[in-house]
C-alpha cells in the first residue's frame, strides 16, 4: 500500500492566499474582496503587489456578494473572502438570487471551516455550508484538503465559468499533496475528478477536506489488521466524480464516507444517492450528527465528534460486516 508521509504542515487558508497571490500576477481579471478579515484569509500578498483590484468592504458581507455579482458584468473575476459561516449561512439570499440564480461568475472562498475553527465555538462553526451550497443550481462546490491542493484549486477556479464555492480551514495541517507548477500543468487541480490515493480491496474509504490525512492514517491502521482500504480524495463535492465511487465498491463493496460537515446533507449523502441510484452498497458516515459544535482546540473537537482515524478504522470494520 502507499504511504504518504510530510516533512512540512500549513494551515489551508495560507493555501488560498498562496494561490490567490499567483493570480494577482497572472490573470489581470482577478479582483479580490474582503470582509474585513484580510489577516485571516492570508490576502496580504495579493493586496500588496494589486492595490487597485482590492477592495475592502467591512463587516457587510451580503454587500460584498452583491458588489462581487455586479463585479463580473464587467468581465471580472471576483474572489470574496470571509469565514465559511458568513460566506454562507449569513449571505445565502444574495448568493441564491445574485450569483446562483444570474450564473455570475464570482467565487466565494470560505476559510475556517468546520469543527477545527477550534476556540472560536458553535456561532463560528458552519457544518451545514456544504449542504447550503451544493443545492444551489450551478454552483461547483470544493473542499481541499491540504496547503498544495488549496492553492492549485485557487488558481483553477480562475479558468472555471461559473459560480464556485471554495471551502478550507484555519488549523495547520500536514502537506501530502504535490504541489502544482505551471510547468507543463504539472499536478493540475481538475474540478470534479477524484484523487485515487490507495488501492484496496476490502473498503472504500471517500473522503474530504481534512478528513483525507484521517483516512490515509485509517488505511495504515487497517493494513496492519490484514484490511485493504482504497482511499479516495473527494475535492469537488459538486460536481462529484461518480465513476470513480462506483468503480472503487464495485470492487470493495462497501464504503465509508468522511467529511467534517453535517452528516445531513454533505459529502456521504451525496455518495448515498449515487450508489441508490446505480449500485446499493452498505454504507457507513463519519461526520457530525445533526449537531452544533463546540469550544475547544481542533484536536480535542476532532476526538469528540469522531472525525479521526480510530473512527474510519471502527467504521471500516463495521461496514465490511455488513456486506
Amino acid at each position: 500500500m502507499k504511504k504518504y508521509t510530510y516533512t512540512e504542515s500549513k494551515d489551508t487558508r495560507s493555501g488560498f492566499g498562496a494561490g490567490l497571490a499567483e493570480l494577482g500576477r497572472t490573470n489581470p481579471n482577478v479582483v479580490a474582496l474582503c470582509a474585513d478579515l484580510i489577516g485571516s484569509l492570508k490576502m496580504e500578498k495579493f493586496i500588496e503587489e494589486n492595490p487597485n483590484r482590492f477592495f475592502q468592504i467591512g463587516i457587510a458581507e451580503a454587500n460584498m456578494i452583491g458588489i462581487a455579482a455586479g463585479m463580473t458584468v464587467g468581465g471580472k473575476i471576483p474572489f470574496t473572502g470571509t469565514f465559511a459561516n458568513f460566506s454562507t449561512g449569513r449571505v445565502y439570499d444574495q448568493i441564491r438570487q445574485s450569483v446562483a440564480y444570474s450564473d455570475k461568475n464570482v467565487k466565494i472562498c470560505a476559510s475556517h471551516a468546520g469543527l477545527t475553527l477550534g476556540e472560536d465555538g458553535a456561532t463560528h462553526q458552519i457544518l451545514e455550508d456544504i449542504g447550503l451550497m451544493k443545492m444551489l443550481p450551478g454552483m461547483t462546490v470544493i473542499n481541499t484538503c491540504d496547503y498544495n491542493q488549496t492553492e492549485a484549486a485557487t488558481i483553477a477556479i480562475a479558468e472555471h465559468e461559473g459560480p464556485v464555492y471554495l471551502r478550507f480551514g484555519r488549523p495547520v495541517m500536514p502537506i501530502f499533496m504535490p504541489k502544482y507548477t505551471d510547468v507543463n500543468n504539472e499536478n493540475k487541480f481538475e474540478i470534479g475528478k477524484a484523487i485515487q490515493m490507495t488501492e484496496g480491496t476490502d473498503v472504500t474509504i471517500v473522503a474530504t477536506g481534512h478528513l483525507v490525512w484521517e483516512a490515509l492514517q485509517a488505511s495504515e491502521k487497517l493494513e496492519e489488521m490484514g484490511i485493504s482500504a482504497e482511499v479516495i480524495n473527494i475535492h469537488t463535492i459538486k460536481p462529484l466524480d461518480d465513476a470513480a465511487i462506483l468503480k472503487s465498491v464495485a470492487k470493495t463493496g462497501c464504503v465509508v464516507t468522511a467529511e467534517e460537515h453535517n452528516v445531513l446533507g454533505g459529502l456521504g449523502e451525496s455518495v448515498a444517492r449515487v450508489l441508490a441510484e446505480n449500485n446499493p452498497t452498505p454504507q457507513e458516515f463519519i461526520g457530525t450528527n445533526d449537531t452544533f459544535g463546540e469550544s475547544g482546540t481542533p484536536a480535542q473537537l476532532m476526538e469528540k465528534y469522531g472525525l479521526n482515524a480510530e473512527s474510519i478504522v471502527k467504521a471500516s470494520k463495521k461496514v465490511i460486516a455488513r456486506k
